[in-house]
């Protein structure tokens, strides 16, 4: 029988850790092709954010010293969102507004509409408002020179309509890690033909390759490899010169047929047992004269993912230089139970209750049956349960990481 030393995902997600070192590439990408990726550079505003004052609301631009209770205002004109032109209005009188617009250099505040009444020779103020109300001033949001977006960021839809606000049409990026991704074995055929006995659809290299590219990585995905040495050997050898990492699920474990671990202990590989659930055998290993860090997960869909989301994605954060999302605790809303002497790395839905607490369930009711893909369709994030734990129960604590 095998014998392999025994890790915590602490120490196991080290060792993984040690195969990579940050990229030293740094492009320039345009806004629109800059999602996933990674900011090598800090942005700053190039102007005020916003650049002029303009009104928080649909209404009438007024000069707040003209108010009083039930006060009919001239409606001067109207301004709508993207002019130019800046009216001029005396005592008694206003203009109307859109939101969005320029406020005009003689008003100070905004009357929203829904407090004015229309009536013959102009409009009735029907509430007054104080000096500043409903504007949104130039630079409220950021000054010119403003840090926007500091270097390390996750550039997700957020990141980058923070830095389009800051007027910066293109970015500095870490360039994207090349990964290879091999799917093993002889059961595995594409989605779309027949399946015929002992076979199933192969997914997951459609997982893997997906899970990169949201982490700001560039996938490479041959064809599934079938279960001997010369084709698992053909295939890391052609991934190997043109990769950062190489990603391999399947053939991990201790068996006569698990061809990762026979291919890759020939050239010195570690596997590991690691105390989790799921994903207990992995391993790791440098290919080629270059050493590509080559990473071997479970071949069993539910333990793939979660062998990503806890080594793999870990990794390419070191590469973008850029830091891992941390944990946060949830209460548990239902129980479960949870394997003794082992981490549980278990799906959940993840919802807030009306005092604002944060709570947790399993998303599938085999709970972290390794084969379930489906609990990850269902799932917003994970959470972990202590290796001493082996029953969780409702109104317990418990750690969770949402997945992005």
């Amino acid at each position: 029988m095998v014998s392999r030393v025994l890790l915590n995902v602490e120490e196991y997600l080290a060792e993984v850790l040690a195969l990579v070192t940050p990229l030293p590439d740094v492009e320039r990408v345009a806004l629109r092709e800059a999602s996933g990726r990674t900011l090598a550079e800090p942005v700053l505003a190039r102007g005020d954010v916003p650049a002029f004052a303009n009104s928080a609301m649909d209404g009438y631009a007024v000069r707040s010293a003209d108010l009083v209770p039930g006060v009919t205002l001239h409606v001067a004109g109207e301004v709508l969102a993207g002019a130019s032109e800046d009216p001029v209005f005396g005592g008694c009188a206003c203009v109307k507004i859109m939101t969005g617009a320029p406020l005009p250099s003689c008003a100070d505040a905004v009357v929203p509409v829904e407090q004015t009444t229309p009536v013959e020779g102009g409009v009735r103020i029907d509430a007054v408002v104080e000096r500043g109300r409903h504007v949104r001033h130039a630079g409220e949001d950021l000054r010119a020179g403003d840090l926007a977006l500091d270097a390390g960021v996750r550039l997700d839809a957020h990141a980058l309509a923070a830095a389009a606000a800051a007027g910066v049409p293109t970015l500095a990026c870490v360039r994207r890690p090349v990964v290879g991704v091999i799917a093993t074995g002889d059961e595995l055929i594409p989605p779309g033909q027949a399946l015929g006995r002992g076979q199933i659809f192969e997914s997951n290299g459609t997982l893997l390759a997906a899970l990169l590219t949201r982490d700001g990585a560039t996938p490479r995905t041959p064809d599934a490899v079938r279960d001997t040495p010369e084709d698992l050997t053909a295939a890391l050898d052609a991934l190997a010169p043109a990769c950062d990492l190489i990603v391999v699920s399947g053939g991990v474990s201790v068996g006569d047929a698990d061809v990762t671990r026979i291919v890759l202990e020939a050239g010195g590989a570690r596997f590991r047992h690691v105390r989790m659930q799921p994903g207990k055998p992995q391993g790791w290993a440098r290919w080629g004269a270059g050493g590509v860090p080559v990473v071997a997960l479970p071949g069993n869909p539910l333990s793939a993912a979660i062998s990503y989301e806890t080594f793999v994605a870990p990794a390419l954060d070191r590469l973008h230089d850029r830091p891992t999302p941390g944990w946060s605790v949830a209460v548990a809303t239902v129980g479960w139970d949870s394997p003794p002497g082992r981490r549980q790395l278990i799906p959940v839905v993840l919802d807030v209750d009306t005092t604002g607490r944060q709570l947790a369930r399993p998303a599938h009711r085999r709970g972290s049956a390794s084969h379930m893909v489906t609990s990850l369709v269902l799932a917003d994030g994970i959470a972990a349960v202590g290796e001493d734990v082996t029953t969780v129960a409702p109104g317990d604590l418990v750690a969770v990481r949402r997945l992005p």
